[in-house]
């Protein structure tokens, strides 16, 4: 599957956002790296292998797991994912991250921008 299309699109959205995406860009093709308010958003755009799908993945990081109260933590992190839409919260790596993950088949500039803002907005 060629991706290109679908990196030139998320530049696009990027774009429209008042942004210079070649400034936003990864070390890798597919990767954009950018603030929104204070939190940061990245944004990849792969293929896994073995796979015909391809894949938009937008995420970002929200606080590092705490040490103690850890069940009363994790606890108010599953009581909050359930009143988000198009997103979730998720453990990698001992951080939670907010992410929103879809197949690229069908994905056009404004979803990409609304999950930009959305992934944004809930980690501010």
């Amino acid at each position: 599957m060629d991706l290109t299309s679908y990196y030139q699109l998320v530049e696009n959205a990027i774009n429209s956002l008042g942004v210079d995406p070649a400034l936003c860009r990864g070390d890798n093709p597919g990767q954009w790296n950018l603030a929104s308010g204070s939190a940061n958003v990245w944004i990849d755009v792969f293929q896994r292998e073995g796979e015909n799908e391809g894949y938009f993945q937008c995420m970002g990081p929200v606080c590092a797991v705490p040490q103690n109260n850890r069940e009363a933590f994790f606890q108010e992190v599953l009581e909050i994912n359930h009143g988000l839409y198009g997103a979730a919260m998720t453990k990698y790596e001992g951080n939670i991250f907010m992410k929103s993950i879809r197949e690229l088949t069908g994905l056009d500039e404004s979803e990409i921008i609304s999950t930009m803002n959305r992934i944004g907005s809930y980690g501010d």
